[in-house]
This record gives structure tokens, C-alpha cells and sequence, in this order.
């Protein structure tokens, strides 16, 4: 059964957030393309943001969770998963965007109730405790499969809530880091490595490349929607948008780029030096922004969302 798209179903269950408004105080810059520097409580780099059931959350250095809420982002968890300040990269929600799923380094894997504020360490799944990068989960909460990509270029899965004991992994290529992974429905799905390559899977498990060629650069950022729409982003603001039957690249300019969302001819890919580039009517667009920081990841809702280093956050 194939799930709602991530903002489709979370602008609905965070509706309500349309409502709650940054304070004054916090905007200290805006762009002319309206992206607005928004104060927040941690100066380390917040890797990944999601929108999740309540409000939208993100990811930092030092196992650091924070949260927007009406009043402005706060911190909502210390230390990480297992309380050792295990540095944070990659967030996830369920379905039902009850559960935020978050990962990290030395094996740091978490599943936190946004609505009741409660953390279940997941960590080290097979005493593995490698870098993991990123994370994608889904089904509701309590009743996911959860995918985690490491940079040993290793697959952890587990089709029971990452319950211990439940896990697996597989290796779909090489061994080279997976910077990236998403599912756009159950056991259907896309990761990227450092070589060049993408894959894709039907069931979850076993994973085929779909390309992509010569392409001659690092891929970092990934947007899964279908069998036949994927973006992937990468250095020298490089774009590959695959159709199902082959890769189209589009070159934006010189930066890296981090992160890419879209859907339906919308979303933006974000990057080095505070890089933004818009997808309107399927023609990539580049915004100005009031920041030089590096943009790792953006979240599209009712507030668009980029984070990255320095604790940089922006808002639009």
C-alpha cells in the first residue's frame, strides 16, 4: 500500500502549526526571497529537520533534539539515544508522524514519542556500532520497518519496530558510505552511496542499481517519491532527476548540495554557502538567503525549513 507523501500527510497532522509564530526577537535577517534567520538554543550543526505529528523537529552535534514550538525552538532531548552525546544525523517519522526516528554516530539509533515526550533506545542493533548516516521508517507508530544506511555502505533493517533481535543488514553495493536513504512506500525504496551509484528496492531487502552513470560526482542528497520519480543531489550543484527509465542532470552551479525535497514540480535542494535553489513549474530557481553557513538538509510544510552549521536555522 503505497503511504502518503511525507509533507502531504504531516502539513495535515501539524495544521495547527500554521497558527504558532517565531517571536520577534528571533529573526535577526530575511532574504529577498523571504527566508528568515531563526534563533536557536545550540550552536553545533543541526544535520536533518522533519516535520513530524506536533511540531517540527531537528537533529544536532552532541545528541542534541530540538523542537519549534510557539515560543521558538527548544531543546527537547540531551545526550542522544543512549546519553553519550553521540552526534545526531538523520531523523525519520512514521506514517502517523507520532514517532520521530533519529540516528547517529557510534551506533546511536532512537525512537521518540513527539506526543509524549518518551525515548527508546534502539542503539548498536547486533552490537554494530558504525556511523550511521541516515534513517527512514515506514507504518505507524509501534508497527514500523526502519531502515538505517551506514557509512561502511551496509543496510540495517528491521520489519518489527527495531525491537532487539529483529534486525538485519544487507550490503547493496561496494561497501561505500550511504549518505542517504527513503522509502516512498512499504519495502519500496532508494539509497545513494560515495560511489556513484543508486539503488533500488521492491521488497525492502534486495537491492538493484538503477545508475547513476559518469555522473562524476559525490551524491549527499536524496528525495524518493515513486518507483519513477527520484531526485538526487550532489557536488557541483549538480541535480539528476530519474524518470524510471533514465537519469536527466541539470548543473545549478558550484555549491554542494545536501539535501533535496520535492513533490509534485515543488520543493528546493539546499547546500554549501548557504545555497538554495527552489523547484517551481519544474524549473530549478536559485533564492538568497541571509546566511554563508552550509545548509545540510530542508523540510518542506505550512513553514519551510533549512538547517546546518553553526546551529543555522532558516524559516520561509
Amino acid at each position: 500500500m503505497t503511504r502518503l507523501t511525507r509533507r502531504s500527510a504531516l502539513k495535515v497532522a501539524g495544521a495547527s502549526l500554521a497558527a504558532a509564530t517565531v517571536p520577534a526577537t528571533a529573526a535577526a535577517a530575511e532574504s529577498d526571497d523571504g527566508w528568515t534567520v531563526v534563533e536557536t538554543p545550540v550552536d553545533s550543526t543541526l544535520h536533518d529537520v522533519a516535520y513530524t505529528a506536533t511540531n517540527p523537529h531537528a537533529v544536532a552535534g552532541g545528541g542534541l533534539v530540538i523542537e519549534r514550538t510557539a515560543t521558538g525552538w527548544e531543546v527537547v532531548l540531551q545526550g542522544g539515544p543512549t546519553g553519550n552525546g553521540n552526534d545526531l544525523y538523520g531523523v525519520d517519522t512514521t506514517d502517523d508522524g507520532k514517532r520521530l526516528w533519529i540516528v547517529g554516530s557510534s551506533g546511536a539509533i532512537g525512537e521518540y514519542d513527539v506526543t509524549t515526550g518518551n525515548l527508546v533506545d534502539r542503539s548498536a542493533p547486533n552490537d554494530y556500532t558504525a556511523n550511521f548516516n541516515d534513517v527512514s521508517v515506514t507504518g505507524p507508530a509501534g508497527e514500523a520497518d526502519v531502515y538505517v544506511a551506514d557509512d561502511s555502505g551496509s543496510i540495517h533493517y528491521s520489519f518489527d519496530n527495531g525491537k532487539e533481535g529483529t534486525w538485519n543488514y544487507v550490503v547493496p553495493g561496494s561497501g561505500s558510505g550511504l549518505n542517504a536513504i527513503e522509502f516512498y512506500a512499504d519495502g519500496a525504496g532508494h539509497v545513494i552511496d560515495t560511489n556513484g551509484k543508486v539503488f533500488a528496492t521492491d521488497d525492502g531487502v534486495t537491492w538493484n542499481p538503477i545508475g547513476i552513470e559518469d555522473a562524476g560526482v559525490t551524491y549527499y542528497g536524496l528525495d524518493s517519491d515513486a518507483e519513477d520519480d527520484v531526485y538526487v543531489s550532489g557536488g557541483n550543484a549538480s541535480v539528476f532527476d530519474y524518470t524510471g527509465s533514465r537519469w536527466i542532470p541539470e548543473s545549478l552551479g558550484d555549491a554542494a548540495l545536501f539535501d533535496i525535497e520535492t513533490e509534485a514540480g515543488t520543493g528546493y535542494t539546499v547546500g554549501s554557502g548557504g545555497a538554495v535553489f527552489e523547484l517551481e513549474d519544474d524549473k530549478w530557481i536559485q533564492n538568497t538567503t541571509p546566511v554563508g553557513e552550509n545548509l545540510r538538509a530542508v523540510a518542506t510544510g505550512d513553514v519551510d525549513i533549512a538547517v546546518g552549521s553553526s546551529g543555522a536555522l532558516l524559516e520561509r
